[in-house]
Order: C-alpha cells, then structure tokens, then sequence
C-alpha cells in the first residue's frame, strides 16, 4: 500500500516507536518548546493524532533559561508490564529521567533522575533486570554508547555505566536502541552527525554488554550520498514489528528547498519523521527501504485501517476553552498571559517586556510550520496598549531568527510593520501608517523560497504587502549556534493586550 513520507511533518524530530497490541505511538524531541515530548498515535502507521505531551508541568521540564535547542532531547518510548515508561534528556535542566504511566489519560509521573553524562538515553527490559544506555564519554574522551542496570521508577543505578560500544566509525554515534532478536542482541546506532552526513548504522553480539559486530553492508540508511536531495540527513531511527509480523523503521529526515528550480542545502521546516519497511535477509541483517533509502511516496504491507487523506490545516476560532494541542510555547509560559473567552471568540495575549529576541518565555503561541507552501492569517486589535506595544503573526525559529508583521503604536499612531532578525541584526524593514482601526488582518503567506507579509485595515477590501523575508534566513544550516528545531508560525504580544480573533494554518495547493 501506497502512501506519502514523512509521516509526521513539521518539527518532529528523534522518533521513538512503540507497539501497544495493535495501536503503536511515537515520540519526539521538543528541545526548548513546551509542553514536552509530543506523544503521536496512530493504528496504520499513517495517520497519526497529536494526542498530548508526556511533559506537562515545570516539574517535568524545566526550560527557565534553556539556550536555544537546548532543553528536551531524544526521548524513548517503551511498554513493559501494563506500564509505559519515556527517558529523555533536558541538557539544560536536571540530565537524564524517565517518567512513567500505566493510563496515558491520566498523565505521566514526577521524573527519576539518572546519574549518566551524556545524551539520548534508552531502556531495555530483559526478565527482571532494566538497563538504561546512553551516549557518553570514555575517561580519554571518546565518544560511546554507556550502559547500567537501573531501578526505572527511581533512576537509582544499580551497577556501575559501563562502554558497550565505540559505534562503527563515524563520528557521535548516538541514538541508541537495543534490541533482542533471533536469539541475538542488536544495537541501532545514529552515526555521522544529525546533518547531511547522518547515518543509521546497526551491530548486533550474543552478549548484551558485547562485544557487537557492526553490519557488514555499511550503514543500513543514509542519504549522504544522494544528490537528489528531496530527502536528506536521514537518521535517528528506531525499527519495531507490526501486529501482522511485518518490520517497520522510523527515522528522521529533512525536506530541503530544493525545488524543480532550486538547487539548496538548506531546510528551515525542522527534521521531520519519515517510515520505511524493513526486510530481513538471510544473514539476518535487514534492508531498510529502498535499499538504505527513502523517498516521498513509498510502498509497503501497512497495518490497520485503511490510510485516510492526510489534512495538515489548523484553525482555531477560540470558541473553546482549551488549547489545541498542536499548540506550543518557548520555555515554560506564565499561562495567566493567555486568555480564551469562548463567547467572544477572542484569544487576548497579555504582551511583557519580555520580546521574541529574548531567551525567556515571550507572549508567543504558534504551531509547527508542515510544508513549505502554507497561508497564516489572523485579526488582531490592540488593547491597553503602550507606546511601543506589538501584538501580531511571526514565522519564528528562535530568538535570534524571526520575522513578524504586527501592529504597533508609535506617538499617537497606528502602524504596521514588518521585522526581521536574522544573527544579531534586528530592523523594522518595512513599516506603513494605517487608520485608528479596532481590527487589522494579518497573513504570511510561503513557499520554498519567501515569507510574504499582508495586512488589510477595516477600510480596506483587498490585502496589501508590506514585505517579504528569504526562508533561508530562519534556515537550521545558518544559524550562529547548532540549532536542532524547525520554524514555526504563531501569535505574539509584547508591551501591552493583543486581542485576536481566529487563527488558521492552511496547506497550498
């Protein structure tokens, strides 16, 4: 059965892949944005619901102060007795933990802490005995996969982190995942670096702690060799058996802004989360995909239902209380600064001095951008406004990559502008004086290439462009620092009330 790559599009980074009978899930990395560790279900592989987060308190992710792409990496998701079990990373707050439930309803626990330097940690359950794996450093510091025997509920270790393998050559090999199959130990490996030189490799030995032989047929997937290009930098993979018997692997992967005429090293959608059917050979060693490779329209023995139209659309009227969970926030929000008035229909940001070029928690609310040709549009009036208060949309990266039309108040006037930071420059790039207005709309409009920026006033029938912005400037590849995330496409506040009315993300033809 046919169907379309990738799978969960967006920044989706890291997957891990769990079965539950005939219901599988994912997770993802979420870094500096929260909630933390999105949690994907799906019954075909195909069509995945957002179903909620497994960090949801401060307690369970801290992100006061977390650089940019710091916070949540590389979750993995497990089930073993009735019980779901999630370790993760937060580089910037506490180390290593695992969280648990036995009910995904009910939320998950308070963390245990586990001791391990390093990054990417896994679980494997053997009888009664639970061993934890990370990537970490050797006393000469090499980099390798670390392994001890933990109590999961604690994090308390029980014996001493031990080098289990160097990886097969390439530089950080990380991403463990260990495995138990045909009476032999696997370990999946991503090696190479999360750029265009990542790469999936695997090992396998008769002994948990090794010592493992590495694939005879080189890494099992890797796009660092393909020119083509529609797909790089794939990695980070996590392979698992359906409930019909046959293997599937989850990886990640990046669309670049190469087009039919463009040829780019560049993606600024964030790396998102691709599938590939697994077959295994003879020598029981298996062949990912189209040998080692993906493409955007694969075919395979999908399980469950049949595949639905996939609508990646977002609209919200703010008729509801509750936030859609595709909703996310930069560091841990002060939710009072966010108010759903369900009658009204209207979402007021409570803007602070606090703005979208500070590492802090701006007023900002946004969902993930999931293709490269999308609209964005919103209404938005000023209330309580100072004099340089703004309230408007943003394709936002991070603090130091930005760009957002706004309305603002400037010495008794209304304006509308358009500002871009791109490194360390900030401007007001293009700026036009409007009418006293109680509503302005606002749209960005996209394709591979540009942001395009309109606004339209009460008095006005058609939109107006105010400017545009290259994608390359919140593009991962040029970025001051190594950044791991993807753009997204919000509302913000800053200095005063943003009141909006409705807010939608659609899909280009």
């Amino acid at each position: 059965m046919k169907y379309r790559n990738p799978i969960i599009s967006g920044y989706n980074p890291d997957p891990s892949i769990c079965r539950v009978g005939e219901d599988y899930y994912i997770v993802n990395s979420s870094f500096e944005f929260f909630p933390g560790v999105p949690l994907y279900h799906s019954t075909n592989l195909v069509n995945w619901e957002l179903t909620g987060y497994c960090l949801t308190r401060k307690s369970q992710d801290p992100l006061d102060g977390a650089r940019s792409s710091g916070g949540i990496y590389a979750p993995m998701l497990c089930y073993h007795d009735g019980v779901f079990f999630m370790t993760t990373t937060n580089v910037t707050g506490g180390g290593h933990l695992i969280v648990h439930t036995d009910d995904l309803n009910k939320g998950w626990s308070e963390p245990a802490w586990v001791d391990q330097g390093g990054i990417d940690p896994t679980l494997f359950f053997e009888g009664d005995d639970v061993y934890f794996a990370s990537t970490s450093v050797d006393e000469n510091g090499r980099q390798g996969i670390f392994m001890c025997r933990i109590d999961p509920y604690t994090g308390e270790k029980l014996t001493e982190s031990v080098c289990i393998s160097y990886g097969c050559g390439g530089i950080c090999p990380e991403g463990p995942h260990l495995y138990k199959w045909f009476g032999k130990y696997y370990l999946l490996l991503a090696e190479g670096g999360t750029e265009y030189g990542h790469m999936v490799t695997l090992q396998r030995s008769d002994s948990l702690y090794g010592p493992y032989e590495p694939c005879p047929h080189g890494p099992i997937l890797t796009h660092r060799d393909d020119q083509a290009r529609e797909i790089a930098c794939t990695g980070h993979a996590d392979i698992m058996q359906d409930h019909n018997g046959n293997w599937w692997l989850v990886c990640l992967g990046v669309r670049t802004g190469s087009g039919s005429s463009a040829y780019t090293l560049l993606h600024h959608l964030g790396r998102e989360t691709f599938l590939a059917p697994v077959v295994w050979a003879e020598d029981g060693w298996p062949v990912v995909g189209n040998n080692g490779k993906l493409a955007l329209t694969m075919d395979g023995p999908l399980p469950g239902g049949p595949v639905k139209p996939v609508c990646r659309d977002f609209a919200d009227d703010f008729r509801t209380e509750k936030f859609s969970p595709h909703y996310n926030f930069v560091r841990n929000p002060e939710m009072a600064y966010y108010v759903r008035d369900a009658q009204a229909g209207t979402l007021t940001l409570h803007g602070t001095d606090v703005t979208l070029n500070d590492t802090a928690s701006p007023t900002w609310i946004g969902v993930r951008q999931k293709e490269h040709d999308v609209c964005a549009e919103t209404e938005v009036s000023l209330k309580n406004a100072h004099d340089g208060a703004r309230a408007g949309l943003t394709a936002f990266y991070n603090e130091c990559y930005h760009y957002e039309i706004y309305v603002t108040s400037e010495k008794g006037c209304t304006k509308v502008c358009l500002a871009r930071h791109i490194h360390d420059l900030f401007a007001v790039t293009a700026s036009a004086t409007i009418p006293t207005a109680e509503h302005v709309q606002l749209k960005i409009e996209a394709d591979r290439a540009m942001y395009r920026f309109y606004y339209k006033t009460e008095q006005e029938d058609a939109y107006r462009l105010l400017g545009s912005g290259s994608t390359a400037g919140l593009a991962t590849e040029g970025t001051m620092t190594m950044t791991f995330t993807g753009t997204y496409l919000g509302m913000f506040a800053e200095r005063g009330d943003g009141v909006f009315r409705g807010f939608r993300v659609t899909i280009k033809d």
